[in-house]
């Protein structure tokens, strides 16, 4: 799983994270039933905010939703999923950008794709993707060109970039993709006078996803000598923070501008939890469980199996993580743990295959009890008056 916004199933309450869960799984679903078992990896948190928009402007239908059989995802129960038109542009656009990325990848020759048979069959994988994609796409009448031009014109850029460039020149083919992808919500949920703020709040949020991947990336990327759009522009952080404040407040008057039926769940989606991500990359919120990292200790805290080390032997000896478990020893820890949910809702479990201890996906959340928390002052108004931010 991948994307920006990561909500807290603590901050979402029962009726928003049963909403966002039943598009995640729509996702998932519709590019399993279009395009098979494999397309299911392409999966993602911000490709699900297509569904959610389609749905949010059109209104909640019967028809809009199903009932799932178990996944081992979801500890094998059953669960109500979204379905339609918004899922299907979901997944078109998933699968676009997704081999898009690979191919991406295999140019840039990263890790086994170094390998000629690897990078061979990733080629013929992100083809058959693409190919789905436009199909899936068309169906739905969004035409996925729009996307395939914006990553040929991103690769072009970022050969050309260096310092100096503005990085929003570097952004620009991101904020065109997601643009054009926001825009055809209102279009599917017939809702055409909010395209243009949907265009505009699409844009703004291509651009975020551009900055805070390159925040997050920068350090690791300088390590292994891999091309940054911060690092090659010469931009430094506190301006890319700078333009991803505007970015935020620019995406929060664009919703202003669009009519929803239901727009509980957009709000809390693109302006709180965005809001946070923003603080997340930036290294800036202060997270309200233990000051830990999403994966390992705080460095500089304690020696490696030093006594109350929190991730060494308390009683000495061997650590923790003896020794990583083979693949298909970890396939089965893997199930295992998607069986049980502890991914997503222990706050620490055993790396399947490392054998190092993570957290789970709310473990690291930033509940502080603040007005909105959960947005329960949301559950029963529309414009979440509670909040300063005007919606």
């Amino acid at each position: 799983m991948f994307g920006i916004v990561r909500p807290c199933s603590h901050r979402l309450g029962e009726n928003l994270k049963a909403e966002w869960m039943a598009h995640l799984c729509g996702l998932c679903l519709a590019l399993r039933r279009d395009h098979g078992q494999l397309a299911r990896i392409v999966t993602n948190y911000d490709g699900l905010l297509i569904s959610v928009l389609t749905e949010a402007q059109a209104g909640r239908t019967a028809d809009g939703r199903r009932t799932a059989g178990p996944c081992a995802l979801r500890g094998m129960r059953t669960a109500s999923v979204a379905q339609g038109e918004g899922a299907r542009l979901a997944a078109a656009v998933s699968l676009v950008l997704a081999a898009a990325k690979v191919r991406d990848h295999v140019a840039d020759r990263d890790g086994l794709l170094a390998r000629r048979p690897m990078a061979a069959a990733a080629r013929r994988v992100a083809a058959g993707w693409g190919r789905a994609g436009a199909h899936s796409g068309a169906a739905v009448g969004f035409d996925t060109g729009v996307l395939v031009e914006a990553v040929d014109r991103q690769l072009g850029l970022e050969t050309l970039a260096d310092h100096g460039t503005p990085i929003l020149t570097v952004t620009e083919p991101t904020e065109t993709a997601t643009a054009a992808a926001f825009a055809h919500t209102a279009a599917l949920a017939g809702r055409p006078g909010n395209a243009t703020a949907l265009a505009e709040a699409g844009r703004l949020f291509g651009r975020l996803a551009h900055l805070l991947d390159a925040v997050e990336d920068q350090q690791a990327d300088a390590a292994s000598g891999a091309w940054n759009p911060l690092t090659a522009t010469g931009t430094s952080r506190t301006e890319a923070r700078r333009l991803a404040d505007d970015a935020l407040h620019g995406i929060r008057l664009a919703l202003r501008e669009a009519e929803f039926a239901d727009g509980r769940l957009v709000h809390l989606l693109l302006v709180h939890e965005l809001e946070r991500s923003v603080d997340r990359a930036f290294g800036t919120h202060a997270c309200g469980h233990a000051p830990e990292a999403s994966f390992g200790p705080p460095p500089g805290h304690h020696a490696p199996n030093a006594p109350g080390h929190p991730y060494g032997n308390p009683f000495g000896g061997l650590p923790q993580h003896p020794d990583k478990r083979g693949f298909w020893a970890g396939c089965a820890a893997a199930l295992g743990l998607c069986c049980t949910c502890k991914v997503c809702c222990a706050d620490e479990f055993e790396g399947p295959w490392s054998r190092k201890k993570r957290q789970g996906c709310c473990a690291n959340c930033d509940c502080d009890g603040s007005c909105c928390e959960a947005c329960q002052c949301c559950e029963c108004c529309e414009c979440c008056s509670c909040c300063d931010c005007g919606l």
